[in-house]
C-alpha cells in the first residue's frame, strides 16, 4: 500500500504547490506524471508482484477516500489558480491546467473507478461525484451497467473494434456511453412509478450544472473555460484508456447468439511498475473484468493467459493518437490473439 500511496499522492501535492508557488512546481508536476513515470517504467524492469488473491487490504479504501478528498481540493485550487486572483503568470496558469487534467485523467479516474465498485454506498457516491466533477458523471453508470456486462461486444460503446481509429472511437464512445448508461439506469427503474429522485443522471447532469455555475462565480468566463479544458482533457485520457485496454479483442458468439463469458483474453494488460502504481493497478485490466470485486492491490497478472501490451499504458495511449502507427503495432498483436480463439470481428 505504501507504494500506491506515494505514487498517487505526490502529484496532488506537487499540483497544490504549483498553485501557491508557481514555477518550477508546475513543471515538476507535469514532468512527474509524464517523463518521470516513463523513465521509471523503462529503467526499473521489475513488476509489481502478484499478491495472495485471497488477501485483504484494510488500507485500500482509506487511501481511496484520501485521494478522493485530494481530488476535490486540487480541482478547486486549480480553478482558482488558473482563473482566480492567484497572481500567477499565463505560463504558470497553463501548466496548472495541463497538470490538473493529467492527474485527474490518470489518477482521479482510477480512484473513482475503484470507488464505484466498492460495496460501501458512501464510497460509491464519492466515485460518482469525482466523475461528475470532470463533467463525465455518466461514466459511472456506463462502466458498471454497460461496459462490465457487454465488454468485448458490439453492445459496449467503450470496446474499440479491430481497425477502428481513436478519433472515430471518441466520436462514437462518448455519446454512446451516455445513452447506453441512461438506458441501463432507466431499465433498472422501469417497474417504479412516478419520478425517481434517486436517478443517478440527475446527479450527473445537475452536479455538472452546479459546478459550472461555481466556476463562473469563481473566475467568470475564464473559470468556466478552465473547468471545460481540464474536464475534456481528463475525459480524453479516460477514453484513451478504454480504447487501449480493449482494442480489437472481441468475445466469440455462441451458437445461441450470445457472447461467450468474459475472460482474461478480452482485455490488454501492462505490467510496468511505476505506471501501475500511479494508476492503482489499472493496467492489470483482465483480472479486474474477471473478478471486479477484487481490491486493486490484489489484482493478478499472468502473461500466459492475458494479452500484454508492448509498452506501458501511458505510452500506448500516446501512440494511439497516431492511428497508422497504432495499427502497425497493435493489429499484429490482435491477429496473434485471434488465432488463440478471440473473435475480433464479432
Amino acid at each position: 500500500m505504501r507504494l500506491f500511496a506515494i505514487a498517487t499522492l505526490c502529484p496532488f501535492m506537487l499540483l497544490m504547490m504549483a498553485v501557491f508557488a508557481g514555477a518550477p512546481w508546475g513543471w515538476l508536476t507535469v514532468g512527474y506524471v509524464t517523463l518521470l513515470i516513463f523513465i521509471l517504467d523503462r529503467w526499473i524492469t521489475m513488476q509489481l508482484q502478484n499478491t495472495d488473491p485471497q488477501a485483504e487490504f484494510p488500507g485500500s479504501d482509506t487511501l481511496l477516500f484520501v485521494l478522493g478528498l485530494a481530488h476535490f481540493t486540487a480541482l478547486m485550487l486549480a480553478l482558482w489558480g488558473i482563473a482566480g486572483n492567484s497572481g500567477l503568470g499565463m505560463v504558470e496558469r497553463g501548466l496548472i491546467a495541463v497538470a490538473a487534467a493529467l492527474i485527474f485523467g490518470q489518477i482521479s479516474h482510477p480512484v473513482a473507478h475503484e470507488l464505484i465498485h466498492r460495496p460501501n454506498r458512501r464510497l460509491r457516491l464519492m466515485g460518482r461525484l469525482i466523475y461528475t466533477s470532470i463533467l463525465f458523471g455518466h461514466h459511472a453508470s456506463a462502466h458498471l451497467r454497460v461496459h462490465h456486462v457487454h465488454v468485448g461486444s458490439k453492445a459496449d460503446p467503450n470496446s474499440a473494434r479491430w481497425g477502428e481509429g481513436i478519433y472515430h472511437f471518441l466520436i462514437r464512445a462518448w455519446p454512446g456511453g451516455f445513452r447506453a448508461g441512461l438506458q441501463a439506469e432507466n431499465k433498472l427503474r422501469k417497474a417504479r412509478q412516478g419520478f425517481d429522485i434517486k436517478h443517478p443522471y440527475l446527479l450527473y447532469c445537475g452536479g455538472a450544472v452546479i459546478l459550472m455555475a461555481l466556476s463562473i462565480a469563481l473566475g467568470g468566463g475564464a473559470g468556466l473555460g478552465a473547468l471545460i479544458f481540464i474536464s475534456l482533457y481528463a475525459q480524453l485520457q479516460i477514453l484513451l484508456s478504454d480504447y487501449v485496454q480493449h482494442y480489437g479483442l472481441r468475445r466469440a458468439t455462441r451458437p445461441d447468439g450470445t457472447p461467450e463469458p468474459v475472460g482474461p483474453q478480452h482485455s490488454w494488460n501492462a505490467p510496468h511498475w511505476a505506471s501501475s502504481a500511479m494508476t492503482l493497478n489499472a493496467p492489470r485490466h483482465s483480472d479486474h473484468h474477471v473478478t471486479p470485486q477484487r481490491d486493486y492491490p490484489g489484482l493478478q497478472l499472468t502473461s500466459e493467459t492475458m494479452p500484454t501490451l508492448p509498452y506501458s499504458l501511458p505510452v500506448m495511449a500516446v501512440l494511439a493518437l497516431v492511428p497508422p502507427l497504432w495499427r502497425r503495432i497493435m493489429d499484429p498483436q490482435c491477429k496473434a490473439w485471434a488465432t488463440r480463439g478471440n473473435s475480433p470481428d464479432a
